[in-house]
């Protein structure tokens, strides 16, 4: 049963699972209050889906720094990606994807502690409106959260595309490491 929450070298355990599908939707959440507003203009949607921004952009850096430890903690026992440079590139774009889901709600979190507009959290006020604006506070989070948002969503469209590619054309079992069922699977003869 222990086996079932922790990584193992064939299979993510539940707390990883967790804690991707949980971003996952988060994400989703975040992006698509952007994309439909870009889309479709402002509507109660939209003003619905954008209300939770800054309390989902602050959960989701918790979050990945919580799946970051937990990925050092189950280093050793987690699936190995493939060798080459294949493999390299896998682990280069998910220490990227990681890198940008802390960066990103970090800038805004900066601007925030920086900036006249006050931050409310989880509908709990962490800074007040109305203090001054600092400078080099704001300047980096208006300079790079916005890009590094959007940079953050094709480079999750990227992976979804390698999950369909491995699943579809090279026909392996990475999808079934994070999306299939429960149950410990057997190694592979």
């Amino acid at each position: 049963m222990a086996n079932r929450w922790r990584d193992t070298g064939l299979r993510y355990g539940l707390v990883t699972r967790l804690l991707h599908w949980s971003m996952a939707f988060l994400i989703c959440w975040q992006f698509s209050g952007l994309v439909l507003g870009r889309l479709f203009g402002r509507s109660g949607v939209t003003d619905f889906l954008n209300s939770t921004h800054g309390s989902l952009g602050a959960t989701i850096m918790i979050m990945a720094a919580l799946r970051a430890l937990w990925g050092f903690y189950n280093l050793k026992d987690r699936p190995a990606h493939e060798r080459g440079p294949l493999g390299l590139a896998a682990r280069a774009g998910h220490v990227v994807l990681y890198l940008l889901m802390l960066a990103v709600p970090a800038l805004a979190l900066l601007r925030a502690f920086g900036s006249e507009w006050g931050l409310t959290l989880y509908g709990l006020q962490i800074v007040a409106r109305g203090g001054e604006n600092i400078a080099w506070m704001i300047a980096p989070a208006r300079l790079l959260h916005g890009t590094l948002a959007w940079v953050m969503l094709a480079m999750i469209g990227g992976h979804i595309a390698m999950v369909l590619i491995h699943r579809f054309i090279w026909k392996d079992e990475v999808l079934s490491r994070m999306a299939g069922p429960a149950r410990q699977m057997a190694p592979a003869e």
